[in-house]
């Protein structure tokens, strides 16, 4: 039994070879497994499919005064109601009327998250990375599919599934 398994980067988001008796990580596979030996190790998935598991999301965050940081890249205090930031995002999603492309310019200029500077792009994750209603929401998505106002400890949300 090969004491080598397969993991997923968090940092790189690339998958890496890891020997659970001597805790050694290495990029390369180790020069003493065949091919078989390879597709047999746990967590070969990630060599064919590195997001096996994972979605791709971008969002359009609205905070409020009672999000868990009522600030942003826009405003350093926010004062706003939760209604309000409800509606400021309704605002938002008739403007959108399903169109990615208007998503990603409304999520630029709008969204009160860092990954405004990525049209709201927030890359890949698994489950158990996001907030449960925001990763919920994104899970029952299909591609292309956003979301209706989602609400977490951050603030409102329209959600883009992008992957």
């Amino acid at each position: 039994m090969s004491q080598w398994e397969i993991r997923m980067s968090n940092s790189k988001k690339v998958p890496y070879f890891f020997n659970t008796e001597s805790k050694q990580s290495v990029w390369e596979a180790p020069p003493n497994l065949s091919e078989e030996e390879i597709k047999g190790l746990p967590g070969y998935e990630y060599l064919s499919n590195p997001h096996a598991g994972q979605v791709r999301a971008s969002h359009l965050l609205i905070k409020h005064k009672d999000s868990r940081r009522p600030s942003s890249w826009k405003e350093e205090n926010i004062t706003r109601t939760k209604e309000e930031a409800t509606e400021i995002l309704r605002g938002h999603e008739a403007k959108i009327n399903g169109s990615t492309d208007k998503f990603t310019e409304l999520a630029s200029k709008h969204s009160d998250c860092s990954s405004h500077t990525h049209g709201g792009d927030l890359g890949w994750f698994g489950r158990g990375q996001m907030q449960k209603p925001f990763e919920d929401a994104a899970y029952g998505l299909k591609v292309g599919e956003i979301s209706d106002v989602i609400s977490t400890d951050s603030g409102v949300h329209l959600v883009l599934r992008t992957g």
